[in-house]
């Protein structure tokens, strides 16, 4: 069967959709919103599995890659929920240290799709580190819908601590050069830019298609910043003007990519949103980007 691509999909689907991830609508809301596209129910819950995730034909580095090895481990969060679970994975025979990477997932805790990402930095001689986020509740429980039910019973407040500590833990492993930058997506995206105004050590940051920080906050950040979005994201793109006229009147590093027609989580390869061009020319430029302001890992 041929995969389907956003071209498939009425535009008004996808915002349809776009609501739907981020909790800004219900099952039932998609579902009666979609109606008009489709012949009956049946048919508007078919369209609603088509735009799912499909995690397996996805995958990019399998759990096994010989070159790479990962693991659960657990990691202490005092000022926030306690205990987490992260994905841990680096390079299977490296010598000296490395640069690390935080990894931060969308707003379904650690999927698949996270730890799969987290297997492409190592590939690239990276460690990098994926928290999971609804570890307090649990953990990501094998189901979109009922990870994406699940996130707003998070506090926020001790969300936030959780990534402050999971950035402690990655910069101080031993195999670690002490460089640390993050890379996340969608809420991840958000996280990053929070990091970057909370961690003055933190030496570079790479949110996709992230909510922005306030001017005020934009003004406490040090770290180098490689900024992702997407055309098609009318709902993001909106906070986009006043976080560029912050970034250039605190003078700070960053460099900014917005990728025409594209729809937010054009990097996502496992749902139709996933753009293949796009997304080959934004990951080139984070792995560049972390390579110059982390250290090569390919050294």
């Amino acid at each position: 069967m041929t995969r389907k691509t956003a071209n498939d999909f009425d535009p008004e689907v996808l915002k349809l959709f776009d609501l739907y991830v981020h909790g800004l609508t219900s099952r039932r809301g998609f579902l009666d919103g979609v109606a008009k596209f489709t012949a009956g129910g049946a048919a508007a819950a078919g369209l609603l599995e088509a735009l799912n995730p499909r995690f397996a034909e996805a995958e990019q580095i399998a759990k096994d890659d010989p070159r790479i090895t990962a693991s659960y481990v657990e990691y202490q969060s005092p000022d926030g929920y306690g205990t987490l679970r992260a994905y841990l994975a680096k390079p299977a025979h490296v010598e000296g240290k490395l640069p690390s990477v935080l990894v931060v997932h969308e707003n379904r805790g650690l999927n698949p799709h996270i730890e799969d990402i987290s297997r492409r930095l190592a590939v690239d001689h990276f460690i990098a580190f994926a928290p999971d986020a609804l570890s307090p509740l649990g953990g990501y429980p094998g189901d979109e819908d009922k990870a994406r039910d699940l996130f707003p019973k998070l506090d926020q407040a001790k969300t936030r601590n959780d990534f402050i500590a999971a950035y402690n833990v990655v910069k101080s492993l031993p195999e670690s050069n002490g460089k640390v930058g993050v890379v996340g997506f969608c809420y991840g995206g958000g996280i990053a830019n929070f990091l970057a105004t909370r961690l003055p050590d933190l030496a570079a940051a790479v949110p996709f298609y992230g909510a922005q920080p306030t001017a005020e906050e934009t003004a406490k950040i040090k770290a180098a910043l490689l900024i992702h979005y997407a055309g098609a994201d009318d709902r993001i793109n909106a906070g986009w003007p006043a976080y560029e006229a912050a970034l250039k009147a605190n003078g700070i590093n960053y460099q900014a990519f917005i990728y025409p027609g594209v729809q937010h989580g054009f990097n996502n390869d496992t749902t139709p949103r996933y753009d293949a061009d796009a997304a080959k020319l934004a990951w080139q430029r984070t792995i560049e980007f972390f390579d110059a302001h982390l250290g090569n890992g390919r050294s």
